[in-house]
Protein backbone atom coordinates (compact mmCIF):
# COMPACT_ATOMS: atom_id res chain seq x y z
CA UNK A 1 0.00 0.00 0.00
CA UNK A 2 1.27 3.46 -0.85
CA UNK A 3 0.94 6.28 1.66
CA UNK A 4 -1.86 7.74 -0.45
CA UNK A 5 -3.72 4.41 -0.44
CA UNK A 6 -3.29 4.13 3.33
CA UNK A 7 -4.70 7.65 3.76
CA UNK A 8 -7.71 6.81 1.56
CA UNK A 9 -8.31 3.60 3.53
CA UNK A 10 -8.20 5.53 6.82
CA UNK A 11 -10.79 8.04 5.56
CA UNK A 12 -13.07 5.31 4.21
CA UNK A 13 -12.94 3.03 7.27
CA UNK A 14 -13.33 5.85 9.80
CA UNK A 15 -16.28 7.31 7.92
CA UNK A 16 -17.98 3.89 8.13
CA UNK A 17 -17.23 3.61 11.85
CA UNK A 18 -18.04 7.20 12.81
CA UNK A 19 -20.54 8.81 10.42
CA UNK A 20 -21.52 11.12 13.28
CA UNK A 21 -18.75 13.02 15.05
CA UNK A 22 -20.00 14.78 18.18
CA UNK A 23 -17.53 17.12 19.84
CA UNK A 24 -16.27 15.26 22.94
CA UNK A 25 -16.23 18.36 25.16
CA UNK A 26 -19.58 19.64 26.39
CA UNK A 27 -20.15 23.31 25.55
CA UNK A 28 -22.87 25.72 24.49
CA UNK A 29 -21.01 28.41 22.54
CA UNK A 30 -17.50 29.35 21.32
CA UNK A 31 -16.45 30.68 24.73
CA UNK A 32 -17.42 27.57 26.69
CA UNK A 33 -15.72 25.43 24.01
CA UNK A 34 -12.55 27.54 24.31
CA UNK A 35 -12.54 27.14 28.09
CA UNK A 36 -13.22 23.39 27.91
CA UNK A 37 -10.42 22.81 25.39
CA UNK A 38 -7.99 24.91 27.45
CA UNK A 39 -8.89 22.85 30.52
CA UNK A 40 -8.42 19.53 28.70
CA UNK A 41 -4.62 19.75 28.52
CA UNK A 42 -3.18 16.72 30.35
CA UNK A 43 -6.71 15.83 31.52
CA UNK A 44 -9.34 13.55 30.02
CA UNK A 45 -12.37 14.99 28.23
CA UNK A 46 -14.53 12.97 30.62
CA UNK A 47 -13.04 14.74 33.63
CA UNK A 48 -13.43 18.16 32.01
CA UNK A 49 -17.09 17.42 31.29
CA UNK A 50 -17.59 16.53 34.95
CA UNK A 51 -16.32 19.87 36.27
CA UNK A 52 -17.44 22.38 33.64
CA UNK A 53 -21.20 22.43 34.43
CA UNK A 54 -20.58 24.03 37.83
CA UNK A 55 -17.89 26.33 36.38
CA UNK A 56 -20.16 27.52 33.56
CA UNK A 57 -23.05 28.00 35.94
CA UNK A 58 -20.92 30.49 37.86
CA UNK A 59 -18.91 31.93 34.96
CA UNK A 60 -20.22 30.88 31.55
CA UNK A 61 -19.00 34.05 29.84
CA UNK A 62 -15.80 36.14 30.04
CA UNK A 63 -17.53 39.03 31.84
CA UNK A 64 -18.35 36.82 34.81
CA UNK A 65 -15.11 34.84 34.63
CA UNK A 66 -12.92 37.96 34.85
CA UNK A 67 -14.73 39.04 38.03
CA UNK A 68 -13.82 35.84 39.86
CA UNK A 69 -10.66 35.61 41.95
CA UNK A 70 -8.06 33.11 40.76
CA UNK A 71 -8.64 31.08 43.94
CA UNK A 72 -12.38 30.90 43.19
CA UNK A 73 -11.70 29.57 39.70
CA UNK A 74 -9.12 27.14 41.06
CA UNK A 75 -11.65 25.81 43.58
CA UNK A 76 -14.15 25.14 40.77
CA UNK A 77 -11.60 23.25 38.64
CA UNK A 78 -9.48 21.72 41.45
CA UNK A 79 -10.14 18.14 40.35
CA UNK A 80 -8.26 18.48 37.07
CA UNK A 81 -4.53 18.56 36.41
CA UNK A 82 -2.59 21.85 36.44
CA UNK A 83 -5.54 23.58 38.12
CA UNK A 84 -3.40 26.40 39.50
CA UNK A 85 -1.99 27.50 36.13
CA UNK A 86 -5.28 26.91 34.35
CA UNK A 87 -7.14 29.10 36.84
CA UNK A 88 -4.68 31.97 36.30
CA UNK A 89 -4.97 31.56 32.52
CA UNK A 90 -8.77 31.49 32.57
CA UNK A 91 -8.91 34.77 34.48
CA UNK A 92 -6.33 36.49 32.21
CA UNK A 93 -8.03 35.07 29.12
CA UNK A 94 -11.39 36.45 30.21
CA UNK A 95 -9.90 39.88 30.94
CA UNK A 96 -8.30 40.03 27.49
CA UNK A 97 -11.44 38.83 25.72
CA UNK A 98 -13.37 41.68 27.35
CA UNK A 99 -10.63 44.30 26.80
CA UNK A 100 -9.71 43.40 23.22
CA UNK A 101 -12.75 41.64 21.78
CA UNK A 102 -15.81 42.94 23.65
CA UNK A 103 -16.23 39.55 25.27
CA UNK A 104 -16.39 37.68 21.97
CA UNK A 105 -14.11 34.79 21.03
CA UNK A 106 -11.95 35.95 18.09
CA UNK A 107 -12.13 34.09 14.80
CA UNK A 108 -8.46 34.05 13.79
CA UNK A 109 -5.62 31.74 14.79
CA UNK A 110 -3.37 34.70 15.59
CA UNK A 111 -5.81 36.35 18.00
CA UNK A 112 -6.71 33.06 19.67
CA UNK A 113 -3.09 32.04 20.15
CA UNK A 114 -2.39 35.43 21.74
CA UNK A 115 -4.70 34.47 24.64
CA UNK A 116 -3.20 32.99 27.84
CA UNK A 117 -3.29 29.19 27.92
CA UNK A 118 -4.22 28.90 24.25
CA UNK A 119 -1.74 27.08 22.04
CA UNK A 120 -2.03 26.13 18.39
CA UNK A 121 -3.94 22.92 19.08
CA UNK A 122 -6.54 24.66 21.24
CA UNK A 123 -6.92 27.41 18.65
CA UNK A 124 -7.32 24.79 15.92
CA UNK A 125 -10.10 23.01 17.81
CA UNK A 126 -11.99 26.27 18.35
CA UNK A 127 -11.52 27.42 14.75
CA UNK A 128 -12.71 24.08 13.35
CA UNK A 129 -15.49 23.17 15.78
CA UNK A 130 -16.86 26.60 16.74
CA UNK A 131 -16.39 28.46 13.46
CA UNK A 132 -16.17 25.73 10.80
CA UNK A 133 -12.75 26.86 9.56
CA UNK A 134 -10.75 23.92 8.16
CA UNK A 135 -8.11 22.91 10.71
CA UNK A 136 -6.41 19.69 11.76
CA UNK A 137 -5.71 19.78 15.50
CA UNK A 138 -3.11 17.12 16.28
CA UNK A 139 -2.85 15.82 19.82
CA UNK A 140 -0.58 13.07 21.10
CA UNK A 141 -3.14 10.39 20.16
CA UNK A 142 -3.38 11.52 16.53
CA UNK A 143 0.40 11.88 16.39
CA UNK A 144 0.81 8.30 17.65
CA UNK A 145 -1.73 6.82 15.24
CA UNK A 146 -0.41 8.73 12.22
CA UNK A 147 3.05 7.31 12.94
CA UNK A 148 1.60 3.86 13.60
CA UNK A 149 -0.18 3.99 10.23
CA UNK A 150 3.04 5.16 8.52
CA UNK A 151 1.36 8.37 7.38
CA UNK A 152 4.00 10.58 8.95
CA UNK A 153 7.57 10.44 10.13
CA UNK A 154 7.00 13.64 12.09
CA UNK A 155 9.00 13.99 15.28
CA UNK A 156 6.32 16.11 16.93
CA UNK A 157 2.68 17.21 16.59
CA UNK A 158 3.65 20.22 14.45
CA UNK A 159 5.32 18.06 11.80
CA UNK A 160 2.50 15.51 11.95
CA UNK A 161 -0.10 18.26 11.44
CA UNK A 162 1.82 19.44 8.38
CA UNK A 163 1.85 15.91 6.93
CA UNK A 164 -1.85 15.34 7.70
CA UNK A 165 -2.83 18.53 5.90
CA UNK A 166 -0.87 17.43 2.82
CA UNK A 167 -2.32 13.91 2.83
CA UNK A 168 -5.99 14.53 3.54
CA UNK A 169 -8.34 16.85 1.61
CA UNK A 170 -9.21 20.06 3.43
CA UNK A 171 -12.95 19.33 3.40
CA UNK A 172 -12.51 16.31 5.73
CA UNK A 173 -10.09 17.84 8.26
CA UNK A 174 -12.70 18.94 10.79
CA UNK A 175 -14.37 15.52 10.86
CA UNK A 176 -11.33 13.34 10.42
CA UNK A 177 -9.30 14.59 13.37
CA UNK A 178 -12.22 13.65 15.65
CA UNK A 179 -12.72 10.29 13.93
CA UNK A 180 -9.05 9.43 14.51
CA UNK A 181 -9.36 10.36 18.20
CA UNK A 182 -12.50 8.21 18.56
CA UNK A 183 -10.78 5.29 16.83
CA UNK A 184 -7.73 5.54 19.07
CA UNK A 185 -9.83 5.52 22.22
CA UNK A 186 -11.99 2.60 21.13
CA UNK A 187 -9.64 0.38 19.16
CA UNK A 188 -6.03 1.41 19.74
CA UNK A 189 -5.37 2.91 23.18
CA UNK A 190 -1.83 4.03 23.92
CA UNK A 191 -1.68 1.63 26.84
CA UNK A 192 -3.88 -1.40 26.72
CA UNK A 193 -5.11 -4.20 24.51
CA UNK A 194 -4.28 -3.61 20.84
CA UNK A 195 -6.09 -6.76 19.62
CA UNK A 196 -9.08 -4.75 18.34
CA UNK A 197 -6.89 -2.47 16.22
CA UNK A 198 -8.03 -3.84 12.86
CA UNK A 199 -7.16 -0.69 10.94
CA UNK A 200 -3.46 -0.80 11.74
CA UNK A 201 -3.35 -4.46 10.72
CA UNK A 202 -5.22 -3.65 7.49
CA UNK A 203 -2.87 -0.80 6.63
CA UNK A 204 0.39 -2.57 7.34
CA UNK A 205 -0.28 -6.09 6.07
CA UNK A 206 0.02 -5.13 2.39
Amino acid sequence: MTKKQRAETVMMELEKLYPEVPIPLDHSDPYTLLVAVALSAQTTDKKVNQITPKLFEVAGDPFRMKDLEVDEIKYLIKEIGLANNKAKNLKKMAELLVERHNGEVPKTFEELEALPGVGHKTASVVMSQAFGVPAFPVDTHIHRLMKQWKLTSGKNVVETEHDAKKLFPKEVWNRLHLQIIFYGREYSPARGNQDKDFLTKMLLEK
